[in-house]
C-alpha cells in the first residue's frame, strides 16, 4: 500500500504559481478502495491498521461515514477514474487539542482529505483534485499565487488568514501546503507558522526540531 512522501519545507519551493491549503495537525491515514472490494486496506503512515486498532479504529468509521458514499460514486463515475483499479486517499485524522502526533481519547475528532493517488497514474494535481472533489469536505484551499520570500513570510507571521473554517480545527495554526505543477513535475512543500514552532518547543524542549521542518 502506498505511503505518503514526506513533504519538505519552504526552501523546495518552486517559484511558480501554487495552490495554498491548510495544514491540518494530527495523523496522516491512508485508505485504499477497490473496484472490486471497496473500502478493504487501511494504514497510519508507517503500519497497516483496522477498525479494532485501539487508537486510530474509529478515525476508520469515521472517515467511512463522512466519505464513503461520495467517493464510492465519484470512482464509479468520474471518466477520470476510467480503468484505474485501485485508489489510495490520504487524510489528516486530528482533534482540536491535538499536537504533533498527540492525541486526546475525550477530544472530538475530525478526519480530511488532502491528497489522492490512482494506481499506476500517480497523485492528483491541485488543479484536478479541486474540480473533482468539489462540494466535499476536504483540504481547504487558502489561495492560489506565486510561491516565493513574501508567501513565506506571510504565514510565518500569520499575516494572511490560514486558519480552517471547519468546525474541529487545531487551537494553533500550524501552517500550509504549497502544491504545483502536474504530472511528473507536480511539487509540494510545506510553511509552518512561527506560534506553531514556540509552541514545539515548549512541548518538546530538546528534540522540537524533528517535528518542525
Amino acid at each position: 500500500m502506498k505511503s505518503y512522501w514526506s513533504i519538505p519545507g519552504p526552501s523546495k519551493g518552486h517559484h511558480e504559481k501554487c495552490h495554498v491549503y491548510a495544514k491540518y495537525d494530527g495523523s496522516n491515514l491512508r485508505l485504499e478502495w477497490s473496484k472490486k472490494r471497496g473500502w478493504y486496506k487501511f494504514g497510519t503512515r508507517k503500519m497497516m491498521i483496522d477498525q479494532s486498532h485501539p487508537i486510530y479504529g474509529n478515525a476508520i468509521d469515521l472517515f467511512l461515514d463522512k466519505y464513503e458514499k461520495d467517493l464510492d460514486h465519484i470512482f464509479k463515475s468520474d471518466k477520470l477514474f476510467y480503468n484505474v483499479r485501485n485508489v489510495v486517499v490520504f487524510a489528516e485524522w486530528f482533534g482540536s487539542k491535538s499536537f504533533a502526533g498527540q492525541h486526546f481519547p475525550d477530544d472530538e475528532k475530525d478526519i480530511v482529505i488532502f491528497d489522492v493517488n490512482l494506481h499506476q497514474k500517480g497523485f492528483l494535481d491541485p488543479k484536478t483534485f479541486n474540480t473533482v472533489f468539489d462540494g466535499l469536505k476536504v483540504a481547504e484551499e487558502i489561495q492560489e499565487c506565486n510561491f516565493g520570500p513574501a508567501l513565506i513570510e506571510n504565514v510565518k507571521k500569520e499575516n494572511i488568514s490560514i486558519e480552517s473554517m471547519f468546525k474541529i480545527k487545531p487551537e494553533i495554526p500550524e501552517g500550509v501546503i504549497c502544491k504545483g505543477g502536474k504530472n511528473h513535475k507536480l511539487w509540494m512543500c510545506k510553511i509552518k507558522t512561527e506560534r506553531y514552532k514556540n509552541k514545539l518547543k515548549d512541548f518538546y524542549e530538546e528534540d522540537w526540531e524533528k517535528y518542525w521542518e
